[in-house]
């Protein structure tokens, strides 16, 4: 019983944190974002005054961030995407996703590994793994002002989707490089030779953990539709949604073995295509309450980061922050670039005007956040790793996001 009041008592102290947070953002008419982040900082201040623990430790935020956060922020962000316009712009999206996605985590994990310079201490697989993370984008300033200027649908399709497939494709290839990372620590270091030679088994497990999780997705997707049509009440229908995406992620993840970030994608994707005439019947309330769930988790996602950033940590890591800030910033700009004239062999053409926005707006967000909690404190290096994205985090909120109405009427 102690143990329960001390998790609620933990979690009332974030909620309240977070919803200062809200207000912080109000008042200095920012983002909640970083007005979440300001009442972290501010609310880990407060701890040593109040003498309160928290519970919050770097090693315990694993199952938080994958089992409930991940879960409820996908589902959200692949629910709201209208499925008409995300199919003519599907061939794009995907380039970016995954060629895209490959062009600036490499870039990003050379710059990285190359600007560290420290092949003991911060060794390739580190490079790799901060390079996943970076690879998750959240454009959600960008696109907050698009909408409220009434931008094209096109392109906020195109950036949304862009984005989610991107983090889905990130959040896997973070979890094969750490699952690479942590093996390597549990049995000691993996020779070179070994590690090429099982390049192709490793391949072939990305494969199958990607495409396992679209087959999984779909068939929840087909599933939480023909549920939700059978019990044809908007409660009912708003308690399937939310089971469907912590359920499709447990049963990609722990029992069939795939990925269950993909799984949960695809599954709110599937289900909103095929339930697209009951939005202002069983769904009247489905986009409302998906919403709310998801800046929650958001507000806490950042007030958690705010309780774990300090000074000394800027202090000490300031040289590997500006690394991280120079090798994401410039890993986006050229994958873009490079991927966008493609675009028009697999879809429609992305204009060049459209580059720019698709690029400085590739912010780092929440994404990035809940991905570098969730690191292993047994890993060497993760403290390296968590301020590079810290400070790429920051960069995005102060820099990246306060800039970015310049770029909203560029799209016309």
């Amino acid at each position: 019983m102690e143990g329960v009041t001390t998790l609620v008592g933990q979690g009332l102290y974030m909620a309240v944190a977070a919803v200062i947070g809200l207000g912080i953002a109000r008042i200095l008419k920012r983002d909640n974002t970083l007005g979440c982040l300001i009442a972290g900082v501010l609310a880990g201040g407060l701890l040593p005054v109040l003498d309160y623990d928290t519970g919050l430790r770097a090693e315990n935020l694993h199952q938080l961030v994958f089992f409930v956060i991940l879960p409820v922020l996908i589902f959200e962000s692949a629910w709201k995407i209208d499925p008409d316009i995300l199919f003519r712009w599907l061939g794009p999206i995907l380039l970016f996703a995954t060629v895209g996605v490959a062009i600036c985590a490499l870039i990003t994990a050379v710059l990285v590994y190359y600007g560290i310079h420290h092949p003991s201490g911060f060794p390739w697989i580190a490079a790799l793994i901060t390079a996943a993370i970076l690879a998750a984008t959240d454009p959600i300033s960008v696109v907050t002002r698009l909408r409220q200027s009434d931008a094209n649908e096109e392109l906020l399709t195109l950036v949304e989707g862009e984005s989610l497939f991107n983090d889905a494709v990130a959040i896997v290839l973070f979890t094969f490089t750490l699952s690479i990372a942590t093996h390597s620590v549990m049995e000691g270091a993996v020779a070179t030779e070994e590690v090429v030679s099982s390049a192709a088994e490793y391949a072939l497990y990305f494969a199958v953990i990607f495409l396992g999780g679209l087959a999984v997705g779909g068939i929840c997707g087909l599933v939480t539709a023909i549920v939700i049509l059978f019990l044809g009440a908007a409660g009912a229908a708003l308690m399937v949604l939310v089971l469907a995406a912590f359920g499709s992620f447990y049963l990609a993840e722990h029992v069939v073995g795939v990925s269950g970030i993909i799984a949960v994608m695809i599954c709110a994707m599937v289900a909103r295509a095929c339930l697209r005439e009951q939005r202002e019947t069983y769904l009247t309330h489905a986009e409302p309450t998906l919403e709310w769930l998801s800046l929650l988790f958001t507000a806490l996602i950042f007030v958690i980061m705010g309780l774990v950033i300090n000074w000394e940590m800027i202090s000490d890591q300031w040289l590997a922050m500006l690394i991280g800030i120079v090798a994401a910033i410039g890993a986006r700009g050229l994958a873009v670039f490079l991927v966008s004239p493609l675009a028009r062999f697999v879809g429609p053409p992305v204009p060049k005007n459209w580059r720019l926005i698709l690029s400085w707006g590739g912010l780092r967000g929440v994404i990035a956040v809940a991905l570098v909690l969730s690191l292993p404190t047994e890993l060497p290096y993760w403290r390296t790793i968590q301020s590079m994205v810290f400070g790429v985090v920051l960069f995005s909120l102060l820099v990246q996001g306060m800039t970015s109405t310049r770029l909203v009427g560029m799209d016309r």
